[in-house]
């Protein structure tokens, strides 16, 4: 053989196996969520079925998920923000519009959960999750308990209670104690809130949104300010932990499924949400992540324990006081500047 054919094979040979290499190299789904919130199974049952790769990188809030896009961050397929960040991302072109076509499994989601939707036409975001924001307690250790905001008043657990780094969910609970809208803009109200939230400050050990789990648990926290999905997650593992919605009412988040502008993989990533609309794949997560999926066929798919709990099946008197947050548009300024306030102590 002349060392032309020779070249000429090795080429050929080099081009075929390149080529191999990039049939046999599998699509990867990059997805930017909140710690813990997704199945294991669950996704390694969507690689399998899709023959697809999913990587998760985690964030602890909202803004930080929005200032490291807003900071330049891309390469992400699907993101798991609340509703309030969807709106305020959505607004500025942050979010692509989705094909319906591709989630025939929109239709599982339930329609009362729906009426309290932001995006109720489904145009760019997904509910996925809904929570409402709690009291977590040691039920032996905090004696007089009173399903109330009120109980961040008391001094003889200070040092031993926790608040969401959240200034919307702060700021709100104070409102709400207050018997104000949670989403007022009210100068005067907003004023009795920061003095609210500035008494109970001083009360507090840390204003935090991960290690109140496990420190409510450990009995490093008495009492402490969280979202339900979590602390019936803690509840699991200390039968002393006990969960309730203050009796002024509280709010109830959704976290919605939405892929950004720019995704790499923008198909994958509706198969990924429709995946997550089939009802036992919702009714798996719901039992997981102790977070409701708002799926209607997978009630029926629960266990008798989780159907029953008051918690994530609220009655209709509490679910009257729950209120969801609104996107404020420029006036969100205010709670930012309230906030800045109360975290300098003044």
């Amino acid at each position: 053989m002349t060392l032309k054919k020779i070249l000429g094979a090795a080429g050929l040979a080099a081009a075929l196996a390149a080529l191999g290499g990039c049939a046999e190299k599998k699509p990867t789904l990059h997805i930017y969520t909140w710690s813990d919130y997704i199945k294991p199974e669950l996704v390694q049952q969507f690689e399998r079925e899709n023959n697809c790769k999913v990587v998760i990188d985690t964030y602890d809030s909202n803004e930080a998920m929005y200032a490291k896009l807003k900071a330049g961050a891309t390469g992400y397929d699907l993101l798991f923000p609340s509703s309030y960040m969807v709106k305020i991302m959505n607004d500025q072109g942050m979010l692509q519009k989705l094909n319906l076509d591709l989630l025939p499994n929109r239709t599982n989601i339930d329609p009362d959960y729906m009426k309290l939707a932001i995006d109720r036409d489904m145009d760019h975001s997904v509910p996925y999750t809904v929570t409402i924001t709690c009291l977590g307690y040691l039920g032996s250790k905090v004696p007089d308990f009173k399903p109330s905001w009120g109980m961040l008043d008391r001094e003889d657990l200070k040092g031993r209670m926790t608040m969401l780094n959240d200034h919307r969910e702060v700021i709100g609970s104070a409102l709400k104690y207050l018997g104000y809208s949670l989403n007022t803009l009210d100068d005067q109200q907003l004023a009795e809130a920061k003095q609210v939230v500035l008494r109970w400050k001083k009360n507090l050990a840390k204003f935090e949104n991960e290690q109140y789990k496990n420190g409510l648990a450990s009995g490093e926290f008495l009492l402490v300010h969280g979202y339900s999905g979590d602390l019936m997650l803690v509840q699991s593992e200390n039968e002393d932990i006990q969960i309730a919605v203050p009796e002024e009412g509280s709010q109830i988040n959704f976290d919605d499924m939405v892929i950004p502008v720019g995704a790499p993989q923008p198909e994958l990533a509706h198969k990924m949400i429709n995946f997550i609309l089939a009802p036992q794949s919702a009714a798996e997560l719901t039992e997981f992540i102790y977070f409701l999926c708002p799926n209607l066929p997978s009630y029926a798919l629960l266990s008798e324990e989780v159907r029953s709990d008051p918690i994530l099946f609220p009655p209709a008197e509490v679910v009257a006081k729950l209120e969801t947050l609104s996107d404020l548009g420029e006036n969100n300024v205010k709670y930012t500047k309230l906030w800045d306030e109360i975290k300098a102590g003044e």
